[in-house]
């Protein structure tokens, strides 16, 4: 069937592959985007420079103190965490009755900051980051050569999403914040500490964009400018699966991966343009998104 359509089988899965590796880093940033919106109602526009951020701590800590990836990929999270933490708690929770528009704004200025603190510092030209000695190999399945980096990328961001559902769907913490998200001050009259649940998950949240940078440090090179354009596109695939969607986000990220590299299998022209088509032709039909509830 491949052969008929004259595309070369390793081209295809080579394109599928690559589909979902974007889909992972789709995936695991519009889910903390969707975790954030769903509790605190922040359009937090700084998700990118915080994923630039966690590649960036990982090049720190291997370049000064000698920390390889391993241990990058544990402290990275809680490092851009901690750091989300503090901006959550001097900035970002001065704006929760205000409208989303001020929130927008100020985490959009908030990522102009850091990028171009980093870009003055750093330059634009990218700072390697390589892969660690366990999956530098290769395997051949036959119809394709698969790099174990690649393979790891994809079942680290599948794992970390599916345990955030877990986590938020079916357990008593993941309970509370969704009825802290509809009802706060009753939740609060039952001795459960609200603002901290909020600034906590919006640590979470942050945490979970410094994790796929670390991931995608030894793909792409280091650089200021590496969250700008993604987080473009990571907020129509949060649009398109529903704003606070955990399953929507999980769901449309890897499903937006495949479709835009087949895309660009078949009609090239398109390939930049066709989630942005989708959201348009969602927002017609279901403007909730696809797994969003309507108010």
């Amino acid at each position: 069937m491949i052969e008929l359509i004259g595309i070369p089988p390793q081209v295809l899965f080579g394109q599928l592959l690559l589909g979902l590796i974007n889909g992972s880093f789709y995936a695991m940033l519009s889910l903390g985007l969707a975790i954030i919106f769903g509790l605190l109602n922040i359009v937090n526009f700084a998700h990118g420079a915080q994923y630039m951020l966690g590649a960036f701590v990982a090049w720190f800590l291997l370049t000064y103190l000698g920390l390889g990836y391993w241990w990058a990929l544990l402290l990275a999270p809680v490092i851009v965490g901690a750091f989300g933490i503090v901006l959550e708690r001097l900035l970002i929770s001065r704006l929760y009755r205000l409208d989303h528009l001020y929130g927008l704004l100020l985490t959009f200025g908030l990522a102009l900051i850091l990028q171009g603190i980093l870009r003055n510092q750093y330059g634009m030209s990218g700072l390697p980051y390589s892969v660690p000695q366990q999956l530098a190999g290769v395997r051949n399945l036959g119809f394709m050569f698969l790099p174990d980096y690649r393979a790891w990328v994809i079942v680290a961001s599948l794992t970390v999403c599916l345990a955030t559902w877990f986590a938020i769907e079916k357990t008593r913490i993941g309970a509370h914040l969704r009825a802290a998200n509809e009802n706060p001050t009753l939740v609060g009259a039952f001795g459960i500490n609200v603002p901290r649940m909020i600034t906590l998950t919006y640590g979470f949240g942050v945490g979970l964009a410094a994790f796929a940078g670390v991931l995608a440090a030894p793909i792409y090179s280091v650089n200021p400018n590496m969250g700008a354009d993604l987080i473009i596109v990571v907020f129509a695939v949060v649009v398109i699966g529903g704003m606070g969607s955990i399953l929507g986000s999980i769901v449309t990220g890897f499903g937006l991966g495949l479709i835009e590299v087949l895309t660009k299998v078949f009609y090239p022209q398109a390939s930049s343009v066709v989630i942005f088509v989708i959201m348009a032709l969602v927002l017609m039909v279901k403007p909730a998104g696809l797994f969003g509830r309507a108010e």
